[in-house]
C-alpha cells in the first residue's frame, strides 16, 4: 500500500464541515471573525510564504485589503482541529491577465514581497507541505470550475455562487450545479520486471511517464485501463488492480492509479497519442528515479506517476 501522505494533494487537515455550508449567516459570522484565515488565489495560483523550511500557504484575515476588496465570493474550506474557520478567495482582479502562453509548467508569479508570492501549484508541487497541498488543490479546483460554469447548462441563465462557494444556482430556472471532477486512469503496466512508459511531444526533454487517459461514460476503471493501453500502445492488458489516487486540479481531474498485467509485449504506438513508448526494466527505472539515467527523466516529484513508479521499484507495489 502507498500511504496517503506520500501522494501530493491527497488529504487535508481541515474538516470540510459541509453541515455549515447551507447556513449563510453562520458562514458570514465566521468570515468576519478576525481569527479566521483566508488563502488568496490569483489566476489559480495560491499565495505562498517562502520560508526556510519551504513554501507554505499564506493565510490572511478577512479584514485585510487583499481579501476585503475581493469582488468574488469566498469559499468556505472547513474547520481545523481547534474549530478555526478557513476560507479561500479568488483575488484575480488585483492585476490584469497576462496573455503570454504558459509553459508546460507555468513558472510565472505575482509577487507581493520578496517572501510572499503567488505561485503555480504544479511548479512547486514537490516542495509543498502535505497539509497545505490538499487545501490548495480543493480551492484551485473550485476556482477553475467557476471560470467555466458561469452560465446554466440547462437554460443558459447566469449562475450565482451559493452553499458557501461549493454550488452554483441558476437565477432563471433554479437548477443547481456542483463542482465536477473528471476521472483519469493512470497505469503501471508490467511485463515481468519491465514497465511500460510513454512520452508526449509537449513534455520536457527526456521525460517519460505512465500511460494515462480519461474514463468514458459507462466504463469501469478496469475497462478504462485496458482500453487506454490498447489505444495508445497496442498492448493487451489482463488483470488490473487499484493502487492509489491523486486529486489533480489541472483543471479538475482525479487520477486513479492502477497496476495492470500486460498480456502482449509488442508496442504498436498511436502517434497521435504518444511521441514514444518503451519498456523499461526495474533497474533502469531505479536509475532514472535517482537522476542517473542518460535517456529517461521520470515524471516530476509530487506527481502520482512518480509515486507509483518509486513504490514499484522499492517493492511496495507489484504486478498481479
Amino acid at each position: 500500500m502507498i500511504p496517503e501522505s506520500d501522494v501530493t494533494f491527497a488529504g487535508s487537515f481541515l474538516d470540510r464541515a459541509d453541515r455549515l455550508r447551507a447556513d449563510a449567516a453562520e458562514v458570514a459570522r465566521r468570515l468576519a471573525d478576525p481569527a479566521s484565515r483566508v488563502s488568496p488565489f490569483w489566476r489559480g495560483k495560491p499565495l505562498f510564504d517562502l520560508t526556510e523550511a519551504g513554501p507554505r500557504l499564506a493565510w490572511l484575515s478577512a479584514g485585510e485589503a487583499l481579501v476585503r476588496d475581493c469582488p468574488e465570493p469566498v469559499v468556505f474550506m472547513g474547520l481545523d482541529d481547534a474549530g478555526l474557520a478557513h476560507f479561500a478567495a479568488d483575488v484575480s482582479s488585483i492585476a490584469p491577465p497576462d496573455e503570454a502562453p504558459a509553459e508546460f509548467v507555468d513558472k510565472r508569479t505575482l509577487d507581493l514581497s520578496e517572501t510572499r508570492k503567488f505561485i503555480e501549484l504544479r511548479a512547486i508541487m514537490g516542495e509543498i507541505d502535505h497539509r497545505d497541498a490538499g487545501i490548495a488543490a480543493a480551492a484551485k479546483g473550485i476556482f477553475e470550475w467557476r471560470l467555466t460554469h458561469r452560465f446554466c447548462a440547462n437554460c443558459g441563465g447566469p449562475n450565482v455562487v451559493s452553499h458557501a462557494g461549493w454550488r452554483f444556482d441558476c437565477r432563471a430556472c433554479g437548477r443547481q450545479h456542483f463542482p465536477r471532477t473528471d476521472p483519469v486512469v493512470i497505469m503501471l503496466v508490467l511485463d515481468g520486471e519491465n514497465v511500460l512508459l510513454g512520452r508526449q511531444s509537449n513534455w520536457p526533454e527526456r521525460m517519460y511517464s505512465l500511460l494515462a487517459g480519461f474514463m468514458e461514460p459507462g466504463e469501469t476503471i478496469e475497462e478504462a485501463v485496458r482500453r487506454e493501453v490498447l489505444e495508445e500502445a497496442g498492448i493487451t492488458v489482463g488483470a488490473v488492480h487499484y493502487v492509489t489516487s491523486q486529486p489533480w486540479p489541472f483543471p479538475a481531474s482525479l487520477m486513479i492509479g492502477c497496476a495492470a498485467r500486460a498480456e502482449t509485449h509488442r508496442i504498436m504506438m498511436d502517434p497521435t497519442e504518444l511521441e514514444d513508448a518503451i519498456w523499461v526494466s526495474k533497474a533502469e527505472m531505479a536509475e532514472a528515479l535517482a537522476g542517473r539515467h542518460d535517456r529517461i527523466a521520470p515524471a516530476r516529484k509530487g506527481a502520482v506517476a512518480q509515486v507509483i513508479l518509486r513504490a514499484w521499484v522499492e517493492g511496495t507495489v507489484s504486478g498481479i
